[in-house]
């Protein structure tokens, strides 16, 4: 795998458990609770963060950017 921004071979991946307690914070809003799906760092019915990024810029990889739909789905799933 090579960084989408800048072609480096360096990607890391980050990887954690986080037993139910994923906040997620966005325009003055906050949820608790499984790591959010669509918003580019794991998620679904998951406790497991996950995302790549890039050693050499910094970049995180995944589908960019993410919609404002996707972002507002995070707070209407109730969980």
């Amino acid at each position: 795998m090579s960084c989408q921004k800048c072609k480096s071979a360096r990607i890391a991946t980050i990887g954690g458990k986080t037993s139910d307690l994923c906040i997620f914070a966005f325009d003055g809003k906050e949820r608790i609770g499984y790591v959010p799906f669509n918003v580019g760092v794991g998620g679904g019915n998951s406790d497991m963060l996950e995302f790549e990024y890039c050693l050499e810029c910094g970049q995180i990889q995944g589908d960019f950017p993410i919609t404002k739909s996707a972002v507002e789905e995070v707070f209407e799933d109730g969980e």
